[in-house]
């Protein structure tokens, strides 16, 4: 979310000439793409262009590295690291500074970071407010529990809740997504006395016991019992799912299908609202605990619904008399550009909020948000968390808030977002295995096909060639979708 200054030819900047414009790959005929930050493939294409552009320009001079070397720290991640912990690219990145966005690695080489730690660091690496923030606060109290008062989680809470619509004006804090997320279904599940919870396939909503039964993507689930309680319904994806066309989303591009559309009706809203009453009329009881769904799919691929879908949902769950919640761990303060939230990008008002990720810019602390009859529930019993809304963790937040407003960042969002959307759209309708472009402010997801008719995903090996290739020429990007096809893009 944080300003960068953008080339014309963004997608194929290059790391101040430590690396060349296009691999040397690209010189073999028998090679199906080049690796110009986007591919294509070369029996479909007749010529090809290559433009040397340079990286934006940063006086920032990072720090000189001390630390040890990379083998010994290659060492030190085979023997004492737990191998679930994986690291990305043939050659993994040992990085040592960071500044706003962009990342030095221990040779001092300059990365443009548009990943942001997981669609974390909310306004920029080292943002010098934050920083000055926790300083001074490290210096005056680094923790005491929130069984008394201090001023920093009161200051938070009042700042924080003032963002939001009423009556959503009750936080509990936590330290991670997960945490907020599974204290989000134990407050559903207290507060409706109902126990079941819908959510979407695809949806990711953590990794822990609990929440594993509402994340629906198979790279996340392990062979142990989960999901008690948990059913996971029709993903209305307007790309990859049966229904959608061009005029279904709520972003600046839409899909190449044709519409099927009439006069002020979706036709692929329609079928998939008529897929989640069948779940409702068939895989739960007749009342709920609730429905979880992030605004925009994150670790799916910055998938997007139709416009009204959530709308109509969520009467539909309050019908059956459970709560619907908003996972706003990724899409959440400003990342969408048009609103502060993903929700409201959605005209709904969830009964509870989950926050994580860009409210700390990457310190770990998270939130849910919700209605104090709501919150209530949980207060019939003790439910306590030693770290959650400790001093240091609510100046931080205090201070990426006050970042967002005073950089402009929520603007900033939509109007890079949106350049970058409509350049990388031509990129679509120019390469046959750009399959869609999606997205909405700095949340943007590039999904890689064969080919633009049959949507299957581009083989693994062709794209992580792209995404070495990206990282190669000093670009940092992510990777989304159950066959990891999507090229993120989360500044």
């Amino acid at each position: 979310m944080f300003n960068h200054e953008l080339d014309n030819d963004f997608e194929r900047v290059q790391n101040d000439g430590l690396y060349p414009a296009t691999s040397t790959r690209t010189k073999d005929k028998r090679h199906r793409y080049t690796s110009a930050g986007v591919a294509f493939r070369q029996q479909k294409w007749k010529s090809s262009v290559f433009t040397q552009a340079k990286m934006p320009p940063c006086d920032f001079v990072p720090e000189k590295y001390e630390s040890y070397p990379y083998e010994h720290m290659q060492k030190i991640r085979e023997q004492n690291i737990a191998p679930s912990l994986r690291t990305y690219y043939k050659k993994p990145l040992l990085l040592h500074q960071g500044h706003m966005q962009w990342l030095f690695d221990y040779e001092g080489r300059r990365y443009l970071d548009l990943f942001a730690g997981i669609v974390t660091v909310s306004v920029g690496h080292c943002h010098p407010k934050v920083t000055m923030a926790t300083q001074k606060q490290l210096a005056r109290l680094w923790h005491t529990t929130n069984i008394y008062m201090y001023p920093a989680i009161h200051e938070y809470a009042e700042k924080l809740t003032s963002l939001f619509p009423d009556p959503l004006k009750v936080v509990y804090l936590t330290n991670s997504g997960s945490e907020a997320n599974d204290l989000a279904m134990f407050m559903a599940r207290l507060h409706t006395h109902n126990f079941d919870i819908i959510s979407l396939r695809g949806g990711y909503h953590g990794g822990s016991p609990y929440t594993l039964g509402l994340t629906s993507l198979t790279p996340y689930k392990h062979g142990v019992a989960n999901g008690f309680g948990c059913t996971a319904t029709m993903l209305p994806d307007v790309f990859r799912g049966p229904w959608g066309g061009s005029h279904c989303r709520d972003s600046p591009v839409q899909t190449v299908r044709k519409c099927s559309c009439t006069e002020g009706a979706c036709h692929a809203k329609d079928q998939y609202i008529e897929q989640f009453k069948d779940t409702l009329n068939t895989s739960v009881p007749k009342t709920v605990a609730g429905f979880i769904a992030e605004p925009i799919q994150g670790v799916n691929g910055a998938v997007q619904y139709p416009r009204n879908f959530l709308k109509e949902a969520y009467q539909l769950i309050r019908e059956r008399g459970g709560l619907c919640i908003s996972d706003e761990v990724q899409t959440g303060f400003g990342r969408t550009g048009s609103h502060f939230w993903g929700f409201q990008t959605h005209g709904v008002v969830p009964d509870i909020v989950t926050l994580a990720k860009g409210i700390g810019n990457g310190f770990p602390m998270a939130s849910v948000v919700t209605t104090k009859e709501i919150a209530n529930s949980l207060a019939q019993n003790l439910h306590f968390n030693t770290f959650g809304g400790n001093p240091l963790a609510c100046v931080v937040g205090a201070a990426v808030l006050d970042a967002i407003e005073e950089d402009g960042l929520q603007k900033n969002s939509e109007d890079v977002g949106t350049y970058m959307l409509l350049e990388l759209a031509k990129l679509r309708d120019k390469f046959e295995i750009v399959g869609d472009v999606r997205g909405k402010g700095l949340m943007i997801g590039v999904e890689m096909v064969t080919d633009k008719d049959s949507r299957r995903p581009l083989p693994a090996e062709e794209i992580n060639q792209i995404w070495e290739d990206c990282k190669d020429m000093g670009v940092l990007i992510g990777r989304g979708g159950l066959y990891s096809q999507v090229l993120n893009l989360w500044l």
